[in-house]
């Protein structure tokens, strides 16, 4: 998603044929990408992956996932209303298709829900309780239809809750609709909370996590602390989500996870990485580094396993201080 913001679409391609050298083949991105959205630069992610798949080629032995943007006042790459129902996402689907440059994607994403409830960081639902604008049973179907004309093999959901997880999974056998593969949610060493219910209803129904912001934006290298705004960094160049990532209640939390890694001669941002790459429950670790040599110490993670006493460091450490982050 730093793709068209921060980063070039050179810089976009050269990341893209590194990862593939190290046997990355999954590449997510979304129709309202780069973040921040702006008018002139939204859709230049799928653009960017779209003219280095027409340089490649060879699109059948990579896992290509896209996101329909939920309602909300942010650009649009689509001038129908921001709405999950069919005209919405039959529309994205085919701005995202074009922009990619293929028939299909391996798995279409609903970014986050049309309802009312919790995301983007707030913890709890309190209502009220409406009549959704739009149904999840009628974002489902309009799905059912991107399936079955082929132009999406799988779909999931993103920023999601236990409870719509299991209402995509009852209507899907109820209605006889695709299933949900996967959930995209935020999962780190500052915010473990899909552990509290998410965990267990995806592992008992085979739904795969597909980690987001693994790194809390960048904050779990320790680059922030102390108030540092490093240059080209993105709390620097934009403060956006600064306050949900990187608050200062957090602060102790993010110190003590760095000081634990630099304490065991590991690197923190590979440290925090290895972590979630160990969770049960977690199907693919997604990373989204701004330079080519972040990219290479994540992908590096892979091969990291956390000897014993760092893992009873990290235990520690949230049994002291339990999800600081939203």
């Amino acid at each position: 998603m730093n793709w068209g913001q921060q980063n070039s679409e050179q810089q976009g391609h050269e990341q893209l044929d590194y990862a593939m050298t190290q046997g990355i083949n999954f590449i997510d991105t979304a129709e309202m990408y780069p973040v921040p959205p702006t008018r002139e630069k939204q859709g230049l992610t799928e653009s960017f992956i779209g003219s280095w798949l027409k340089r490649r080629g060879k699109r059948d032995d990579l896992i290509i996932a896209s996101k329909v943007t939920g309602p909300s006042t942010l650009v649009r790459t689509r001038d129908s209303a921001a709405r999950l129902d069919s005209a919405g996402i039959l529309t994205a689907i085919d701005g995202s298709l074009e922009r990619l440059g293929t028939d299909y994607v391996d798995l279409y994403q609903v970014h986050w829900p049309q309802r009312n409830t919790n995301f983007f960081g707030i913890r709890g639902f309190e209502g009220p309780v409406e009549k959704d604008e739009v149904s999840i049973e009628e974002t489902l179907e309009a799905l059912a239809e991107v399936v079955k004309a082929g132009k999406a093999r799988h779909i999931g959901v993103s920023n999601e809750t236990a409870w719509g997880v299991g209402e995509y999974l009852r209507l899907s056998r109820e209605k006889n609709l695709p299933r949900i593969v996967t959930i995209q949610n935020q999962y780190s060493l500052t915010n473990r909370t899909y552990e509290i219910s998410l965990s267990e209803l995806t592992l008992r129904e085979g739904v795969g996590l597909l980690v987001y912001s693994p790194l809390s934006k960048g904050v779990l290298t320790g680059k922030y602390l102390g108030g540092a705004r490093p240059a080209g960094a993105r709390f620097t160049l934009f403060g956006r989500d600064s306050g949900r990532y990187n608050p200062r209640h957090a602060q102790e939390a993010i110190r003590r996870y760095v000081e634990l890694a630099k304490a065991n001669g590991l690197d923190p941002s590979q440290m925090a990485l290895a972590f979630i790459n160990d969770r049960p429950f977690v199907t693919a670790n997604i990373i989204g580094a701004t330079s080519l040599e972040q990219l290479k110490a994540d992908i590096a993670s892979i091969d990291i396993k956390l000897p014993p006493e760092v893992v009873e460091g990290i235990a520690t450490i949230y049994r002291e201080i339990p999800d600081p982050t939203a």
